[in-house]
């Protein structure tokens, strides 16, 4: 599987719901349709809610995984302003 680049990776450990989603919110606003959003977080919560907020705002979910004991790495491209 060809590995996806990130255009932007913002880590958002320590923080928690809902300031987890709205920093992912702000930063995929941010960037242009087509672009892939790197987030890194250590909040069990938001390794569920962003990936479905993502969604229902219309952006696709590539990769939501498990990297260590405590951290997730989701990856969002940009579908729609």
């Amino acid at each position: 599987m060809e590995e996806i680049k990130p255009d932007r990776s913002i880590n958002i450990k320590g923080l928690i719901c809902p300031y987890t989603f709205v920093k992912s919110k702000l930063a995929i606003e941010e960037m242009e349709v087509g672009q892939v959003l790197e987030i890194i977080l250590d909040y069990p919560e938001a390794s569920r809610s962003i990936p479905k907020s993502m969604e229902d705002h219309g952006h696709r979910v590539l990769k939501v995984e498990k990297i260590n004991e405590t951290d997730w790495v989701i990856l969002i491209r940009k579908e729609r302003e």
